[in-house]
Formats: structure tokens, sequence, C-alpha cells
């Protein structure tokens, strides 16, 4: 690896475009791709800011126009497109991909393999499992499916199980719990565990051996 400072190193096959601020700390690993331009963009014509302590792994692609916090974390071949806004101490498994315009806050956890599209919102210590996909578009292919993209919201500190399914705009209340393969088609309550196809309640949180006080 190279070092752009004492502190960040980043491997010789690496390509980090013009416009690109790295912070202190930061490994980049072999073959990313930093600062990528949207289509139709110049290169460095967006501004991308990766904070102190971040590590890069092997592959992983981001475009133009991020703004990540400090201590973020990929897994290898990551593809995260542009203009996203990302917290601080947010991990994105091996072979997910954000598209752009999605907010994540601080401390979120994206697991392997997971599927985020425009628009949406993962707040504040939100856990999502393996495989798990988020939809945006109400009618996919449909003449006005780009005018109309809705992204879920994920409220603070719930979790989204393996290989669930959320559709576009369903907000997943704080501190709820999505189980394993569950399709959400409608909103889910604060503090509540639902599951199924399509999912539905099944208890509180305050119900589950760790909810309890």
């Amino acid at each position: 690896m190279s070092a752009a400072d004492p502190s960040t190193l980043i491997a010789k096959t690496a390509v980090i475009h013009p416009n690109v601020r790295l912070g202190r700390n930061v490994v980049v690993e072999d073959f990313c791709v930093i600062g990528c331009p949207a289509r139709g963009e110049a290169p460095g014509a967006t501004e991308t800011v990766v904070g102190d302590g971040a590590v890069i792994r092997s592959h992983t692609v981001i475009y133009a126009g991020n703004r990540i916090g400090k201590n973020f974390q990929t897994g290898n071949k990551v593809n995260l497109r542009e203009s996203n806004t990302i917290g601080d101490d947010v991990s994105i498994g091996t072979l997910s991909v954000v598209e752009h315009h999605v907010k994540i806050e601080d401390g979120v956890r994206v697991h392997s393999q997971v599927f985020i599209p425009e628009y949406t919102v993962l707040k504040k210590g939100a856990w999502v499992g393996p495989q798990a996909v988020f939809t945006n578009a109400l009618y996919p292919n449909s003449p006005d499916a780009k005018r109309n993209l809705a992204g879920p919201v994920v409220e603070e500190n719930a979790r989204i199980g393996a290989n669930a399914t959320i559709l576009p705009g369903v907000k997943v209340g704080k501190n709820s719990l999505v189980g394993a393969g569950s399709v959400v088609a409608k909103d889910v309550a604060a503090d509540s565990v639902v599951a199924g196809n399509p999912a539905e309640f099944l208890k509180s949180i305050a119900e589950l051996p760790y909810g309890r006080k």
C-alpha cells in the first residue's frame, strides 16, 4: 500500500478520483474506486468525503458526492452510489448495494448482500440482516415510476431480519423487530414484533426474553 499521509494507507491498485477527501487513519484496500463520477458528470465535479478511521475493503466502489462519517467500514465488493449521507460508526457488509440519495445515520449495521434503493432512510442504530431487500417503486417500470419513488424509513434501533423485504414508503417503527423472511407491506408500530407474508403483529418487544425488565 502507498500512503497519502502517514496515517492513511491506499493500495497501489486503488483508484482515487479528484476531489476526494480522506480522513486520518483510513485504509483503502486493493482495487477500490473512490469518487467515481455519476453518469454525465466530470471527474472531481462533486466532492467526496470519507471520515477518519474508515476501512474500505477490496473491490468496493464509492461514487462521487458521498459524505461519510468516522469509522466507516465496508465488506468486499460494496457498491455505494452517489450523493448519500452516512453518519459515524456505520458498517456495510460484503456485496451490499446502496443506491443514491440514501440517508444512513450513526451506528447503523447493514449485513451482507443487502439492497438499499434511492431515498431510503436508516436511522440511528438500525440493524439490517443479510439479504434484506428494500424497495421504492410502487409500480415498477410504470411510466411514472421514477417520479414517484418512496424509500422505506427504518426508525432508531429497529431490526430487520435476514431475507426480509420492505415495500415502498413503509415506516418500520423505533425499537421494532421484523422477522426473517417477512414481507412488510404496511407500517410497523414502535416496540413491536412482526413476521410473515404479509407481515403481521405478533407481540410487543417487552414480551421477548431480552425485552423483559
